[in-house]
C-alpha cells in the first residue's frame, strides 16, 4: 500500500509542472499603448512638468505588463525610467542618432514577468539600419523599436513592436506599413506578435489596410484587438484629445496582434482626473491572451 501511495506522489510531482505551466500559460497579458505628448515650450498649463504627477497616475492606474509609449524626449526618458525602474526594464534608443538624440519608442515591460532575448531597432526610410534616416514624403525621422520577450512562468516567446508613424508623409506611411509587413515576419520566426503604437491614420486608410494586409478571400495577418471586441464602429473612438475634452473622432492610435492572440477585453481611456490631461493623446490598453 505504501508502495502505491509513492508512487502516485511521485506521478503529481512530475505532472504538476505540466499542469502549471498549462494553467499559466492562458495569464492574460495586460498591454497599453500611449503617446506621452513630447515636452514642448508652447504647451504652457499642459506642459510635462505639471503634468507629469498626473501621467505617473495614469501608468499606474493601467497597471500594465507591457507598453509602449511614443513621442518619449530625452527629460521625459530620465523621468520615467526614474519612477518605473523598480518594476519595469527599458528598451528603444532615440531616432535622430540611434542613441539619445531625439524621440523614443520607448517600450517598458515587467521585468519580474519577462525576460529580454534580444532587441533592435530600424529606421522608416530606404536604409533602415542608418540611424536618422528618412524618406519618401516623411516630414520627421521616424524609428520602429522591437523586443522579443520571454515569460519567465510559462517559457513562452514572443515579440513586441513599438513605433510611431509620420504625422504627415501618406507615402512614408503606407511603406512603414510595408516595412512592418516585410520585416515583422523574419523577426518574430513563428513567434506571436504585439505591435502598439500612434499610427497617425485611421481605419480607412490605406497604411491601416496594408498593415493588415487586409485582402479578398485572404485571413488578415494583423488583427486590431480594438475592433475585433468592439466591431461596430462609434462616434466616440477618439485617441487623440489635444489637451481638450474630447471624445469624438477615430482612433490613430493602435494595438495591433497576430491571429494566434485573442483580445479580452479593449479600452480608449476617456479619463482625464481633476481636469488635468496627462497627455494629447488618451491611453490605449488590450489585455491579450496566447490562444492554447
Amino acid at each position: 500500500m505504501i508502495k502505491v501511495v509513492r508512487s502516485i506522489a511521485l506521478l503529481l510531482l512530475a505532472l504538476f509542472p505540466v499542469l502549471q505551466v498549462g494553467a499559466a500559460d492562458s495569464t492574460p497579458l495586460r498591454i497599453v499603448s500611449f503617446n506621452i505628448r513630447c515636452t514642448n515650450p508652447h504647451d504652457g498649463t499642459n506642459s510635462w512638468e505639471l503634468r507629469r504627477q498626473v501621467f505617473f497616475d495614469e501608468v499606474n492606474r493601467l497597471a500594465p505588463a507591457i507598453i509602449g509609449f511614443q513621442e518619449v524626449r530625452p527629460d521625459q526618458y530620465q523621468d520615467i525610467v526614474g519612477r518605473l525602474k523598480r518594476d519595469f526594464d527599458f528598451v528603444g534608443v532615440a531616432r535622430d542618432d540611434g542613441k539619445n538624440e531625439g524621440e523614443r519608442a520607448l517600450v517598458a515591460y515587467d521585468k519580474r514577468r519577462f525576460k529580454k532575448i534580444k532587441t533592435g531597432n530600424f529606421w522608416f526610410s530606404e536604409t533602415p539600419e542608418v540611424p536618422g534616416s528618412k524618406s519618401w514624403d516623411t516630414a520627421i525621422t521616424r524609428v520602429c523599436t522591437w523586443v522579443r520577450l520571454k515569460d519567465k512562468t510559462t517559457r513562452r516567446e514572443f515579440l513586441f513592436v513599438n513605433t510611431h508613424f509620420d504625422h504627415k508623409g501618406v507615402l512614408a506611411r503606407e511603406n512603414s506599413s510595408r516595412m512592418l509587413v516585410e520585416r515583422l515576419p523574419d523577426l518574430a520566426k513563428g513567434r506571436p506578435i504585439i505591435l502598439t503604437g500612434d499610427f497617425n491614420v485611421h481605419e480607412d486608410s490605406a497604411a491601416y489596410t496594408k498593415l493588415m494586409n487586409r485582402k479578398e478571400g485572404v485571413k488578415p495577418w494583423l488583427m486590431d484587438s480594438y475592433r475585433e471586441l468592439h466591431p461596430s464602429r462609434s462616434a466616440e473612438e477618439a485617441s487623440f484629445n489635444g489637451f481638450n475634452d474630447v471624445t469624438r473622432g477615430s482612433r490613430i492610435d493602435f494595438i495591433f496582434h497576430t491571429p494566434d492572440i485573442k483580445p479580452v477585453s479593449a479600452t480608449i481611456e476617456h479619463v482625464f482626473p481633476q481636469g488635468r490631461f496627462a497627455s494629447d493623446h488618451y491611453a490605449i490598453t488590450a489585455v491579450l491572451e496566447f490562444k492554447e
